[in-house]
């Protein structure tokens, strides 16, 4: 039994539960792994107070000081009463808001401390004169009182409405160089708030706008060629921990390797295509994470690469993706786990088979070129099978491999003067003649070329003697029924 003397010791002020001076310094290792991410903070705010236009400047490094950096924005600004609050931890007007970035009240003041040593808010409103509040690091520690009372700022504000902060004596920064410093933060903040800067959102860092930077590789184009949807978009409803339901969406992209896979290395990093595989989180529109999540069983390969996928979910379900205060990563639940995870993994799967495919597509292909060569150098001697249109002349081959119906060995087709023969990898002729000849390599070759002119002179045949092409398709279905029969006999 606990006497009311003891009950008076052991009762605190809530005031007194926390010693300043150590839980500044404390909070400075509050888990921003990045310049980037802290910088997130301040950019959730300026979006959530309706900006659409947001600069941030760094000072340039000296010998021995630290940079100074400011994040402006032409939002609404805050009234006295939330400046007074902006720096106080947990003082948010918006605490547990599930409509937007923030919930806790803790983004402003924990990342500024993550990466400065003193904070500055400035904010006006409706064209008013500015007011401003700070933290000073060193100032608390040294056991100096706490004033976060507004006061008169002039010549501040810019715009009828807006915010400021000011980071100085910037101690955290992972970067010595200014430019480096600058290419980092255009290629995360470009990945992170990506919807937003293909919106209407205006970023600057030093004056030089921010860019979308996609990792699906949607609108990216090169040799003419872009990511493409490789499904329509899953949506999975999920209960929340209150009884409410909200979907989850999860988009899956395949990467074009027929026409990438030749890209030297340096221009698929560039391009975005090396080192992004994986799965994009997307809280409220902006990318809150990125890693392999909800993969199940399967591991991370280098075939991974060429295919992405995209989770997208509101604040609602923040508990289900284990969402903390610096908004870093997930903690998916087993709730969460369970209603995707299996789909997912197989999908994943599904995907790394199509890419080995197309890559041994590739280097099939790639083996034909040389028997491709010969026949077109033949061509000039050949009878001329005319085309419809102005394409005249010799003609151009071209041998891939694909699966098609099963007793259909291989089909071609005449297009702009290239006969394209594709053979069959399901005929049961595609094992009795080109294994052998893979298990050769080398030694093969000319074996190879042989076999491979044989189909290239067939098609060729076919597509002179019969224009409308229903004969051959015939003959030619007949033939590749008789001929795996036979195999199959062997």
């Amino acid at each position: 039994m606990v006497s009311g003397n003891e009950r008076g010791v052991a009762m605190v002020r809530s005031a007194d539960l926390l010693v300043s001076s150590n839980f500044i310094r404390a909070v400075r290792d509050s888990g921003y792994v990045s310049l980037s991410t802290a910088l997130a903070e301040l950019i959730d705010n300026s979006l959530q107070a309706g900006a659409d236009e947001i600069t941030i400047d760094i000072a340039r490094l000296t010998t021995n000081g630290h940079p100074e950096i400011r994040v402006g924005d032409n939002g609404t600004g805050m009234s006295r009463s939330q400046l007074q609050a902006c720096l106080r931890f947990g003082g948010s007007s918006r605490f547990d808001d599930r409509n937007s970035f923030g919930r806790f009240g803790m983004g402003l003041p924990a990342a500024s401390l993550s990466q400065a040593r003193r904070v500055e808010v400035i904010s006006w409103q409706k064209g008013r004169t500015a007011h401003a509040v700070n933290l000073d690091v060193d100032a608390i520690v040294a056991g100096e009182q706490v004033d976060l009372s507004p006061r008169l700022k002039r010549n501040a504000a810019r715009g009828q409405s807006g915010c400021l902060v000011i980071w100085q004596d910037c101690d955290r920064i992972e970067y010595r160089r200014l430019a480096w410093l600058e290419r980092a933060l255009h290629r995360d903040l470009g990945r992170t708030y990506r919807r937003f800067l293909q919106q209407n959102l205006t970023l600057t860092l030093n004056g030089k706008a921010v860019q979308a930077i996609d990792p699906m590789l949607l609108a990216t184009e090169a040799e003419g060629y872009s990511g493409r949807l490789a499904f329509e978009p899953m949506r999975y409803e999920i209960e929340t921990t209150s009884g409410v339901t909200s979907f989850v969406t999860v988009r899956f992209v395949s990467l074009p390797v027929h026409h990438w896979h030749h890209l030297d290395n340096v221009t698929k990093r560039r391009i975005g295509i090396v080192g992004n595989a994986g799965v994009s989180i997307m809280r409220a529109g902006r990318e809150i994470a990125s890693g392999w999540y909800l993969m199940g069983s399967k591991r991370k390969e280098n075939y991974d690469d060429w295919w992405r996928c995209e989770i997208d979910f509101d604040p609602i379900l923040d508990e289900h993706f284990g969402i903390t205060i610096n908004k870093q990563g997930i903690r998916p639940s087993q709730v969460l786990r369970e209603a995707v995870e299996s789909e997912l993994e197989s999908i994943a799967r599904l995907l790394n088979g199509r890419v080995r495919q197309a890559f041994e597509e590739v280097k099939f292909q790639a083996a034909t070129e040389a028997s491709c060569r010969i026949a077109a150098a033949a061509d000039a001697d050949l009878p001329v099978i005319r085309s419809s249109g102005k394409h005249h002349g010799a003609l151009g081959y071209r041998i891939k491999s694909d699966q098609l119906p099963v007793d259909t060995m291989f089909t071609s087709s005449l297009n702009q003067r290239t006969l394209e023969v594709t053979l069959n990898v399901d005929h049961p002729s595609y094992a009795a003649l080109y294994q052998p000849l893979q298990l050769l390599g080398g030694d093969a070759s000319d074996l190879r070329a042989a076999l491979e002119l044989f189909v290239l002179a067939f098609a060729r045949t076919a597509t002179l003697l019969d224009h409308d092409g229903k004969l051959c398709d015939e003959m030619l279905q007949l033939w590749s029924t008789t001929y795996g029969r036979m195999l199959q006999k062997l």
